[in-house]
């Protein structure tokens, strides 16, 4: 009993030998007679840790709904968030939320949004406390993979950044995975991993995934009619906005570079310090 309530549970080695743990305890449990055997059999189940998540999409995770995820991830809470990233409100009808690129056209911003989306990660990073990661399973599925492990096994607020396809980007939703590698590669969404437990052992805890841009912005939107649509409508806007979200994105990309650059004896996790 005393190896089920003290067992860690945080590698998925240490959940399967918990299971085992219980199992046993309650092959034994149902030989003996009782009502304290047959409640502890009906609890004995509880003894693995649950794994909480809270999934939702970008409209409520950056826009509508931010003031609850920010509660959330100031809360130290050790719960799990997913946001499927569709840079669009995609269950409403494609109206333009705060994660929606500079220069695409959306639902009330029909001629591009003028501004740059929100940059959650860095924004969740600010706490110092919280668990980030980016991720684009279509660019690198092995990199999702340990964001999620990391994620799981952090004992505190995690955030992990989906990139996802919609229809209202304009699309062949087919190749939806191919768009998602062009939308890393041209640096659009580049791959990182914040894990404050780093700094614990003197070591950086920002680590990007992704290597430099290797594609012109320009190639990763060109496959998509959200913005061929300003193109087509507006071409003079369509090339300036296009312009500036190449500029912020070789900006954000070397603060990017920097962070993960630094030594982590004096990394400081308030990048607006830096």
């Amino acid at each position: 009993m005393q190896a089920l309530l003290s067992a860690a549970q945080l590698a998925e080695s240490d959940f399967r030998a918990q299971r085992e743990r219980v199992e046993a305890l309650k092959a034994k449990l149902s030989t003996m007679d009782g009502g304290d055997a047959g409640n502890l059999l009906a609890l004995a189940d509880f003894f693995v840790r649950r794994s909480v998540w809270i999934v939702g999409g970008d409209g409520w995770a950056y826009d509508i709904g931010y003031g609850g995820l920010d509660h959330v991830l100031a809360s130290g809470a050790n719960v799990n968030i997913l946001v499927l990233n569709t840079e669009v409100y995609s269950n409403t009808g494609g109206q333009a939320s705060k994660a929606t690129p500079l220069g695409a056209s959306a639902k009330f911003a029909a001629a591009g949004r003028r501004v740059p989306r929100k940059d959650l990660a860095m924004m969740a990073i600010a706490y110092g406390d919280v668990y980030v990661a980016q991720i684009a399973m279509g660019a690198n599925n092995e990199q999702a993979v340990i964001a999620f492990r990391e994620a799981e096994a952090y004992e505190g607020p995690s955030l992990i950044l989906a990139y996802s396809q919609c229809i209202a980007h304009g699309t062949d939703l087919r190749h939806g995975m191919k768009q998602a590698a062009r939308a890393v590669a041209s640096g659009h969404w580049p791959l990182l991993r914040f894990d404050p437990t780093m700094r614990r052992r003197a070591m950086n805890p920002f680590r990007l995934d992704s290597p430099r841009p290797r594609i012109p912005l320009s190639e990763y939107r060109s496959r998509e009619v959200r913005f061929k649509v300003v193109e087509q409508t507006n071409p003079g806007a369509a090339a300036h906005m296009l312009d500036q979200a190449q500029l912020a994105l070789d900006e954000r990309y070397r603060l990017y570079e920097d962070l993960a650059a630094r030594d982590g004896s004096r990394f400081h996790p308030h990048w607006q310090d830096i």
